[in-house]
């Protein structure tokens, strides 16, 4: 059938009908079809990075500063906001629907010459796997240096886990998220995620919680991993301003380093510390100078993270409970000298109860306007309204569509007020989508 598949719009049809009709594959059986792509994750350079929070980030950091040092690199992160092509980034730029087309293709060729043992268990890749598969595919065919791998929801079982070799691995905030896959508690959770370490390969992760700390500790110890610790007292003088934050950063390898980042988001100035922890590690960090660590910093930009879409206008896309906590910390310090502003949706599979206790809590916004997702999974906007309103006195406003939500929370306020739209990256993807859209009419 998928040789009938010529337009990239058939082919992410396709791709997003796969889980319709697969199961969750085995990691050997991942591996085994790995192998019959050739393993060429054997010829490039790999970065692994797992967490809860901040992995998106910190990939985008790692990119910006190899490139910055000469490097070429391949990215794949998930999810994506508005085309599925974000989660391949080949050096500075997003794959083409050519690109993609071709990969797709490769990997549905290779499919029907998979070994015996797998075409009789009748295997075909889900739908994470086939984007991880055509990843590798794309990053051998431009033959990059750097592979930058974001794990989908997991680490130990994870499809990008099947790559064997890895020059370092990193983990960044751990908190309660997927939780009906990963465990219920904290530890449960990180060792899952450190399920990506290997054999003398650096684990990198902050000494954030101490339960945390000790599992990841443990699980690098157990898999004989080189346990590389970044301590929150090596970041030093953070500084936020309306539009940057600065802050140092003490480097085992680089010595004390001033960085400014061009976002309000608090939460980045962990993410930074952590990526520079993982390029000092890497083999090739003789290569990497402390000015191509600062200007790799200054210059990553990363769609839907703290990320100003109009004057004073903030898209975030925290959707758990830790994500929520550092939203809420960079709003308690924006600095605002008017009125706030909060347009808020979740689906309804998450902590939404939790998420909305927080804002409730927080005392930081005068109005709350609520709009339901596109989608089965979408939280029904009058549910989300009547929790706001049984909890706070705030004027809670319900928005029939995301159109009409945008364009009346955003204007006629006053100068100084600020508007924040949070509470899921799927709604990150549909503000952006909309921007997309009325900017071409």
């Amino acid at each position: 059938m998928t040789d009938l598949l010529e337009t990239y719009e058939e082919i992410e049809k396709y791709i997003l009908d796969i889980p319709g009709f697969t199961d969750k594959n085995s990691p050997e059986d991942t591996e085994c079809f790995l192998e019959c792509m050739g393993s060429p994750d054997w010829k490039v350079k790999t970065i692994h990075v797992a967490g809860t929070n901040g992995k998106g980030s910190v990939c985008a950091y790692l990119r910006s500063i190899l490139r910055e040092a000469g490097f070429s690199t391949g990215m794949f992160t998930s999810p994506h906001l508005v085309s599925m092509r974000e989660r391949f980034v080949i050096n500075d730029d997003m794959v083409s629907e050519e690109d993609f087309v071709w990969a797709f293709k490769s990997v549905a060729g290779k499919l029907e010459t998979m070994p015996d043992r797998l075409r009789k268990k009748g295997y075909h890749p889900t739908f994470f796997e086939y984007l991880f598969f055509m990843a590798i595919e794309l990053f051998s065919r431009y033959k990059v240096e750097y592979m930058i791998l974001e794990t989908g929801l997991g680490g130990r079982l994870d499809a990008t886990n099947a790559v064997k070799h890895k020059d370092i691995c990193a983990i960044t905030s751990i908190g309660y998220d997927h939780m009906e896959y990963l465990g219920d508690t904290l530890a449960e959770i990180a060792t899952e995620k450190a399920g990506i370490f290997r054999k003398n390969v650096p684990a990198v992760f902050m000494d954030k919680r101490n339960e945390v700390t000790q599992v990841l500790a443990g699980a690098a110890g157990q898999a004989g991993a080189q346990a590389v610790i970044v301590s929150p007292e090596a970041i030093k003088e953070v500084n936020s301003s309306h539009k940057t934050i600065d802050f140092s950063f003490q480097s085992n390898y680089y010595g004390y380093i001033r960085f400014s980042v061009p976002t309000i988001a608090l939460y980045q100035v962990e993410n930074v510390s952590l990526a520079v922890s993982v390029i000092e590690n890497l083999p090739d960090r003789e290569y990497i100078t402390r000015e191509h660590l600062i200007n790799g910093v200054r210059k990553m930009r990363w769609e839907g993270r703290m990320e100003e879409i109009g004057p004073s206008v903030y898209l975030d896309g925290a959707h758990n409970t830790d994500g929520m906590q550092a939203f809420l910390q960079t709003v308690s310090q924006d600095g605002c000298k008017g009125k706030r502003r909060l347009l808020f949706s979740m689906v309804k599979d998450k902590q939404y109860r939790e998420v909305m206790d927080m804002i409730a809590a927080s005392g930081l916004f005068d109005m709350i306007g609520v709009v339901a997702l596109q989608g089965k999974r979408a939280l029904p906007a009058r549910d989300m309204a009547d929790y706001f309103r049984q909890y706070t006195g705030l004027h809670t406003k319900i928005y029939e569509n995301l159109d009409s939500a945008m364009t009346d929370m955003t204007e006629g306020r006053g100068e100084a007020d600020r508007v924040y739209i949070v509470g899921s990256l799927y709604l990150a993807g549909e503000v952006k989508a909309l921007l997309r859209r009325t900017s071409h009419d």
